[in-house]
């Protein structure tokens, strides 16, 4: 198993420090300083404000090191880069989607069958409905019923789903309105270095599969193209079922999670033709390897 980097809890220390000591923008964060004051080497200080630098909370001077770009009241609560808000792990909610995935639950549900169903009181099923509901596989009815929203249910239709998603994703890419939004590729560097740094190894199903939808939806919004947008996000919401059902092998997420990054990169390097290239390849990767557990 991978040793998880201590770099992002060293990120968070860092905020705290700042918000701590009230710090001014243009303030001096020295690297031996705060390697002293957290007891650790400068290496993973390093690798800490190089990912602040990428947010925008430093920002780095030659000869000089690192300096506050922002006050301290403008720093976020202190949490690793790109980690998500954690999501404990729901055994009502994922019970619900094998079982709608199984068949095991009609189109049309009401509140007391999934009360009975399950041995919830109310209040539990509805924090979980909603939940799904914000998902946008279930919507409510008037009353208390629910009904379940058209989702990819076989491994057809799954498979068709990603040749769908790499054909519109490479072409999103490939148009002439195609512009790199500078803030959201900061965000999804962060969530993504967070993620393979040992994300990988404790975000649960919900938050890896989050943060990677983000990152192919966030590469289609820079087309500036609602109609392919949409069309991305239809696909997503309608394979997180499926998704949820195929047994993570985690050990093939830095993979990746690093062909996101090279993706980024390629981006951000003006070979735009090449990326589109690569971000095919690597969604029919995933297809491969994925499409055999449905």
């Amino acid at each position: 198993m991978a040793r998880q980097s201590v770099s992002p809890q060293i990120t968070a220390n860092i905020l705290e420090f700042v918000r701590t000591n009230q710090m001014r923008a243009g303030e001096h964060l020295p690297c031996q300083m705060l390697a002293d004051a957290f007891r650790v080497s400068r290496a993973p200080v390093n690798a800490a404000l190089k990912k602040l630098e990428m947010m925008g909370i430093v920002r780095a001077e030659p000869n000089r090191g690192y300096f506050l770009a922002v006050d301290a009241a403008n720093v976020e609560a202190a949490k690793p880069a790109g980690e998500p808000q954690r999501e404990e792990e729901d055994p009502l909610y994922f019970r619900i989607a094998e079982d709608r995935l199984a068949g095991k639950l009609e189109e049309r549900v009401s509140e007391n069958e999934l009360m009975r169903l399950y041995d919830v009181a109310r209040s539990r099923l509805l924090k979980t409905l909603h939940r799904i509901a914000e998902e946008g596989w279930i919507e409510r009815l008037p009353g208390n019923g629910w009904a379940f929203r058209e989702t990819l249910t076989s491994r057809q239709s799954y498979e068709e789903g990603y040749v769908f998603r790499a054909v519109i994703e490479q072409q999103a890419m490939l148009l002439p309105t195609f512009r790199p939004n500078e803030d959201e590729f900061r965000k999804a560097r962060a969530v993504q270095t967070a993620l393979v740094e040992g994300g990988y190894e404790t975000w649960s199903r919900a938050e890896i599969f989050k943060a990677n939808n983000n990152f192919h939806e966030m590469l289609v919004a820079c087309s500036q193209n609602d109609f392919f947008l949409d069309a991305i996000k239809r696909i997503n919401r309608l394979r997180r079922l499926i998704e949820y059902h195929i047994t993570i092998d985690r050990s093939r997420l830095p993979r990746q999670t690093s062909e996101h990054l090279h993706i980024l990169d390629l981006v951000e390097a003006g070979r735009r033709t090449e990326a589109a290239a690569f971000l095919y390849t690597h969604i029919m990767g995933a297809s491969r390897i994925k499409t055999p557990q449905v």
